[in-house]
């Protein structure tokens, strides 16, 4: 048996560094059709599944080991259709030509091992949801009022998700087939060669000796880290073990340490370039180019960062915190000669995207540098095993993306057959009344209760389907609506009760989890309403003349620094209830764009100041 697992195990190794080596291949040298680009990756993403699963039951039940040899068994017979059959599969006419028996069966074969292969790497929430979307297809002609439908045979739904490019093997999947798993590989590259460890020195010596240096370690290193990692929970889980004892070494209280780490995680996948894998979804769904998607977004999510930072700098001031001992980091200067040619890969990356080059040829370029850079010094270099690892890591992180997009396509698959998108439309429309600030909150508690449960592509690439066409009726501009969205399926990962990225923190912190939750909430408040503000101020999203875009950069950037003093209770000195009361309203007027309340923002700063310099002389 141990021989057996020891057989699976290279195996695994052996088909996860072909799967990077097959996308890294078609990225440089062209792709097949869409439906053999995505049947190939989906395959890959199956098999390696389940293979994690009978490795990891050696020696346990036998039942369990028949069952995933059956698993197994199942998606090479139900894929092998497709492979077999293709040119037929392309050519056919699809709801016009019956489906064959085998279509028929390999058709529900496939989507049900999806299901359970989806279970098996992103927990349940997903699964459960595509069912219930497949149950309303097969049973919603019998509901009553909005939400009935004309109704549709099995034979119909199958054709749909099996055998087009409108379910299983949709844009989500070509999303993770042809642009995600290069920025993976990209990012599994850094990792191999360094990258990570170097973004924490140099966030170390950047600001680890500043007052609450350890809490802004956090926010430096996983907004750089965001870039190679793309997940809040990987995030947390990589930073977390150095950032949050050392802040609770300092003095930092637990609850507040976890909260930091777990907030400053989950806005790393705001941060251009990569933004994780839902931003070049939103590039396919709204035919703006990803370079764009990432300047549009750039502003918020510095907004998001400063106003984190300036939290953890006003609650070190509150508690009277200290940075790290000199003697205990590492010297700037020596960090950016060791180690600082590992930020040219992020470079080359933006460089290529800007001169216009598509994605998958920066990322290539990109994992190329890391290759070279890595070269340039001894405890960088990345030899053959090094490399062979990045391949098999990149493969391997792949596999919960790659199986969210295709169980999503699922989703979007029955809500294009059923005509449920503009269903929702119609009834987000009659619930606001034509009125945008209801449908805004609509959405943000729909994206918050889906991302809670959901990964962030899959949270967002549902809600893209069911709201975004409302909100964009109601006369918001398309990638306002899109990133709003984007954002709360974000923000779910630090917001109770289901929040994975505070779950993650506080199990480092050892903290209790609802305290975490509601300090993370605290200090992320930006995130909740920054996304209101580029609804009505687009200018957030650089659009606009520069004159204004600079005007509201500047004055929400002021007001985000409110926000984080109103709510942690500092600005020069500890702030009474009413000073914190006039903070937090300076920090929303200063935020919502416009010369009036930018002004009525300003001069409640100035009654703060007044009046605690006043209270500080009269002391």
């Amino acid at each position: 048996m141990e021989r057996f697992l020891r057989i699976v195990k290279k195996f695994m190794v052996v088909l996860a560094i072909s799967m990077s080596a097959y996308h890294l291949y078609t990225a440089a040298f062209g792709a097949p059709e869409a439906m053999m680009h995505r049947s190939i990756h989906l395959i890959f993403t199956l098999v390696l599944i389940i293979l994690l699963g009978i490795s990891s039951r050696m020696g346990k039940k036998k039942i369990s080991l028949y069952i995933d040899f059956g698993l197994l068994l199942l998606v090479l017979i139900s894929m092998s259709h497709i492979f077999l059959n293709y040119d037929y599969i392309v050519t056919r006419y699809p709801y016009v030509h019956p489906l064959t028996q085998w279509d028929f069966v390999m058709g529900i074969v496939l989507t049900l091992v999806l299901l359970e292969a989806s279970r098996r790497v992103i927990g349940w929430a997903l699964p459960i949801t595509a069912a219930a979307f497949l149950l309303y297809t097969i049973f919603g002609e019998h509901l009553p009022g909005l939400m009935r439908h004309t109704g549709f045979t099995l034979e119909t739904i199958i054709d749909q998700l099996y055998l087009t490019t409108e379910g299983i093997f949709g844009i989500p999947l070509g999303v993770s087939a042809t642009y995600v798993i290069l920025f993976v590989i990209f990012g599994a590259f850094l990792e191999q060669s360094g990258t990570g460890q170097f973004f924490m020195d140099f966030a170390t010596s950047l600001v680890g000796g500043a007052r609450g240096g350890p809490g802004k370690i956090s926010c430096v290193s996983s907004s750089l880290f965001g870039t190679i990692s793309g997940s809040a929970v990987a995030n947390v889980m990589v930073d977390g073990w150095l950032t949050i004892p050392l802040m609770k070494r300092t003095g930092f209280k637990h609850e507040f340490a976890a909260a930091v780490e777990a907030t400053a995680s989950t806005g790393g996948q705001i941060m251009p370039p990569v933004m994780g894998a839902a931003a070049f979804v939103i590039a396919e769904f709204t035919g703006i180019s990803y370079i764009d998607i990432c300047k549009h977004a750039l502003i918020p999510a510095l907004l998001y960062y400063l106003a984190l930072f300036m939290a953890i700098h006003f609650e070190a001031s509150r508690t009277g915190l200290l940075g790290i001992p000199k003697e205990e980091r590492p010297v700037l200067k020596r960090v950016i000669i060791t180690k600082g040619h590992l930020f040219i890969p992020l470079i080359v990356i933006v460089y290529f995207m800007l001169a216009g080059y598509t994605p998958m040829y920066a990322c290539i370029y990109a994992t190329l540098s890391v290759l070279i850079i890595s070269m340039l010094r001894g405890d960088t270099r990345m030899g053959l095993k090094k490399i062979l690892g990045s391949l098999e890591f990149g493969a391997m992180n792949m596999l919960p993306v790659a199986a969210a997009c295709a169980c999503a396509g699922i989703v979007v698959g029955t809500i294009n057959l059923t005509g449920l998108g503009l269903k929702f439309t119609s009834l987000i429309l009659f619930i606001a009344g034509d009125s945008l600030v209801p449908a805004l909150i609509f959405t943000m508690i729909a994206g918050i209760i889906l991302g809670m449960g959901l990964p962030t592509t899959a949270a967002y690439i549902v809600q893209a389907a069911l709201l975004i066409p409302a909100l964009i009726k109601l006369g918001v501009p398309v990638i306002a609506a899109h990133l709003f969205v984007f954002y709360f399926a974000i923000i779910s990962a630090i917001t109770p009760p289901v929040a994975m990225a505070v779950y993650a923190a506080a199990g480092i912190s050892g903290s209790n989890i609802w305290k975490t939750g509601i300090a993370a909430m605290k200090i992320g408040a930006t995130g909740f309403i920054v996304p209101f503000m580029f609804v009505y101020g687009p200018s957030l999203l650089l659009i606009g003349s520069p004159g204004s875009v600079i005007a509201t950069v500047i004055s929400a950037s002021i007001g985000v620094v409110l926000l984080s003093a109103g709510l942690m209770g500092w600005l020069l000195k500890e702030a009474t209830l009413l000073e914190r009361a006039m903070l937090v309203a300076g920090a929303i007027f200063l935020i919502k764009p416009g010369l009036w309340t930018d002004l009525i923002g300003l001069g409640l700063l100035m009654v703060v100041v007044f009046l605690q310099k006043f209270r500080h002389r009269s002391g």
